[in-house]
């Protein structure tokens, strides 16, 4: 699928209830990490929902999201446009396994449904860790996959939501994308300091660190809401 089909796959996808309400659950954990001002970057922001919906919660955090679609950036520009919050939020592209940014250069570090498409996930991680302020925030969500018994019945029904090209985007993601134990796994191998894998549901899994002192913890499991 090239980029002109993927960005219109997934822009006729956010204008549905199911998927603009996905991104309000993950608007809404990334506000319970202890981060209200400062910077924040988006790895892999899609056309650009997470960072504005966000933007328009925190005024006095600026936000950057990157990606590696220039389809999706100028989508995600033109959204940003449209909400009046180009002062704030800024798009640009950007390789999640080489950001060009500092050490510790954000308070905040966002990566949604993207870990899956990283053909070296520890990597990923690494540089997330790395362009994170040591005190910062990081949440890290995507799909989790179910078992290989489960997995038919499992994208059929979360899968309902989706047509076309936006549902094969989501089986190709599904079978892509980790299971809990594996999940760990690569945590500890990218050395992920303060971080807690998380369950959302039946549908996704992800990583969580709440702003903080510096410092590891052991690496534990929290299991949020059904959506």
């Amino acid at each position: 699928m090239d980029e002109a089909d993927e960005v219109k796959a997934y822009a006729s996808a956010t204008a549905q209830a199911y998927l603009d309400r996905l991104d309000d659950t993950f608007v809404a954990h990334a506000l319970r990490l202890g981060v209200t001002q400062g910077s924040a970057l988006d790895i892999g922001c899609g056309p650009g929902q997470i960072p504005l919906k966000l933007a328009q919660r925190l005024p006095g955090l600026e936000i950057l999201g990157v990606d590696c679609s220039r389809a999706m950036l100028g989508e995600a520009q033109g959204n940003a446009q449209r909400a009046g919050l180009v002062a704030r939020v800024r798009f640009q592209f950007g390789d999640g396994k080489r950001l060009d940014f500092p050490d510790a250069s954000f308070d905040l570090v966002l990566c949604n449904s993207v870990l899956h498409h990283f053909s070296d996930p520890v990597s990923a991680l690494r540089e997330i860790a790395r362009v994170a302020k040591p005190a910062g925030a990081i949440l890290l969500r995507d799909l989790r996959r179910p078992s290989r018994l489960a997995f038919p019945l499992h994208v059929r029904w979360y899968g309902r939501h989706y047509a076309g090209k936006m549902k094969q985007l989501y089986v190709a993601s599904v079978c892509s994308s980790y299971t809990e134990k594996e999940l760990r796994v690569l945590v500890r191998a990218a050395g992920l300091e303060r971080a807690q894998v998380f369950r959302f549901g039946r549908t996704h899994i992800g990583i969580e660190r709440p702003a903080g002192a510096e410092g590891s913890n052991p690496l534990g499991r929290m299991t949020l809401g059904v959506r």
